[in-house]
């Protein structure tokens, strides 16, 4: 309760940026200490304009906004898009400012990610509105701003004292020449008076450039690259074939604002643009690449590959909905899968690797082996694994690296049960999520996979939703799960006889999923009433236990 209580700091923060009108009488006298908490109070309470003229005269030279949650905390809250857009205007604005120390804004993470609220500003809208104030910023900065009339001023200023040094050095070079023509040694104060009269002027011309110079000493004059010439934009950016255009041209131009990429996300764009694309980014700090709903094919995944080597830094690659389907014959496509490959193997930090629906039976280990590097997270939803691919999973380095595991609407059967309880008994040190969704898992497979589950000592989520599976079994894996001392969060399935009548016998995840469930309340209230003395009897009050698939995530901050 007592970290909910604002400081004394924060209520005076808010009070002073609650009017506008009085922003001019405390923007002239506030300390920079106070800049970010008067920020946080702006954003916090959607306070624009307070935004807008806090960010244009930003003292410090790193500005972070937003952020990602971290471990056990709640996300940040995300700043209204009204505060967002005065702060894009802002620091445009701010490049003309000679108070605005601002050198780098880092504003990844700020989107809000779907299901957010109505009134904060998405990936797309973000990254289009940072793509309109790059170009803006190109057009509207003339030649004499204030970061370009520093930089020419210091120019002018370091090309005048080389020229005084050449001349001091021409005229010594000339003294010197003269009094050994003469043959004779002239007496050291007439020598002295001679070289102070041919420095006079000099010294003068030395003193002047110390002056408009700014210079603390006589041989001290700042760096022309201590001045920045552009302002570092730091964001996650989604691109779809809307916006494409404006990216490009955004990355394309050199102006002010130089924007870099920590996460790219595109969808429904094809290979080769998304290859321009990667292009044009910085090779420093992209983190991450999530592809969705794009048409690449073997071939446009061959194409891809190849241009993310460059990137130094990559640890993610997510491919979801890709429209690669390998169970079809098609020629050439062995050699095409062999290219894939050789690109992964020059991802040299991939810890990620998310592969949906990309329909890959009986080629996991030409992929997975190529990796240089164990992964952390591997998810391999829809990907018509085969009992091969299992076996080799299992008996893979990644195994024993694995932090999350997601095999959802993968078919499991009970030749491939002892392959599936290898896997987890080489992770069950290091897996905190696993996944098993409509994996086909009945009363009897899961009664075999409960042993495996239980001793999975570092497991956090558990989530085996869609499964055929009776009401008595739902209440064995409750009992289960509260054997897992570091379990947080159940994702169970809604047992079959909760369903209205109809079902088949052994229904897909897919009849599951679109099957009513059944009026009578009776039954669903009695089962909640077991479910709650099952956790009692265990003293697992912290297990949070839900078979809702739509809202569970938000009952668990989850990691980075």
């Amino acid at each position: 309760m007592a970290a909910a209580v604002p400081s004394l700091l924060a209520l005076c923060a808010r009070r002073v940026v609650s009017d506008h009108s009085s922003s001019p009488r405390w923007l002239s006298c506030v300390p920079r200490e106070l800049y970010r908490e008067l920020l946080e109070a702006a954003f916090a309470h959607c306070r624009p304009l307070a935004v807008g003229e806090l960010v244009r005269r930003w003292p410090e030279r790193a500005l972070r906004v937003g952020g990602r949650r971290r471990a056990g905390q709640s996300p940040p809250p995300r700043p209204h898009r009204l505060c967002v857009q005065a702060l894009l205007l802002a620091v445009v604005r701010g490049l003309e400012n000679e108070r605005c120390a601002l050198q780098v804004l880092d504003l990844c993470g700020l989107q809000c990610e779907e299901g957010g609220m109505a009134d904060s500003m998405g990936g797309w809208s973000l990254t289009v509105a940072l793509c309109s104030i790059v170009l803006q910023a190109r057009v509207e900065s003339p030649k004499g701003t204030r970061r370009e009339k520093e930089r020419k001023r210091l120019s002018e200023v370091k090309r005048e004292q080389d020229s005084i040094f050449k001349r001091e050095r021409s005229i010594e070079k000339k003294a010197h020449t003269v009094t050994e023509n003469s043959g004779e040694v002239q007496p050291a104060t007439e020598q002295h008076e001679m070289e102070e009269d041919l420095s006079k002027g000099v010294r003068r011309k030395m003193e002047m450039a110390q002056e408009t110079g700014g210079m603390k000493g006589k041989h001290t004059l700042p760096e022309v690259d201590a001045v920045p010439e552009r302002v570092q934009v730091w964001a996650d950016l989604f691109v779809t074939a809307r916006s494409w255009e404006r990216v490009r041209m955004a990355l394309s131009v050199d102006g002010p604002l130089r924007l870099y990429c920590q996460q790219l996300r595109v969808e429904e764009l094809p290979a080769s643009k998304t290859v321009a694309l990667l292009s044009l980014l910085p090779r420093s700090g992209l983190l991450g690449l999530d592809i969705r709903y794009s048409s690449l094919g073997v071939s446009g995944l061959a194409l891809l590959l190849p241009a993310l080597a460059p990137f130094p830094s990559l640890s993610s690659l997510r491919l979801h909905y890709c429209n690669l389907d390998l169970r079809r014959d098609v020629p050439g496509q062995e050699g095409m899968l062999r290219d894939m490959a050789l690109g992964l193997k020059e991802l040299k930090n991939l810890r990620q690797l998310s592969l949906t629906a990309l329909r890959l039976p009986g080629h996991l280990r030409m992929l997975l082996s190529a990796l240089s590097q164990p992964l952390e997270v591997l998810e391999l939803p829809y990907l018509s694994l085969t009992p091969a691919d299992l076996s080799y999973l299992s008996c893979s380095p990644h195994a024993s690296s694995l932090r999350r595991l997601d095999l959802s609407e993968n078919r499991l059967e009970e030749v491939t049960l002892p392959s599936l309880r290898r896997l987890l008994s080489h992770s069950s040190s290091s897996l905190t999520h696993l996944s098993l969704c409509g994996c086909n898992l009945s009363d009897g497979l899961l009664g075999l996979l409960l042993p495996s589950l239980c001793d999975c000592r570092a497991l956090r989520v558990l989530r085996v939703a869609l499964n055929p599976l009776s009401r008595d079994a739902v209440l064995s894996l409750v009992s289960a799960a509260c054997r897992i001392p570091s379990l947080q969060l159940l994702l169970y399935p809604s047992p079959l006889e909760d369903y209205q009548p109809g079902l088949p016998p052994a229904p897909s995840s897919a009849q599951l999923l679109d099957w009513p469930l059944s009026e009578e309340l009776e039954g669903r209230d009695a089962l909640q009433v077991q479910l709650r003395t099952v956790l009692s009897e265990n003293g697992r009050s912290d297990l949070l236990l839900t078979s809702d698939l739509l809202n569970y995530n938000s009952l668990l901050h989850e990691e980075d």
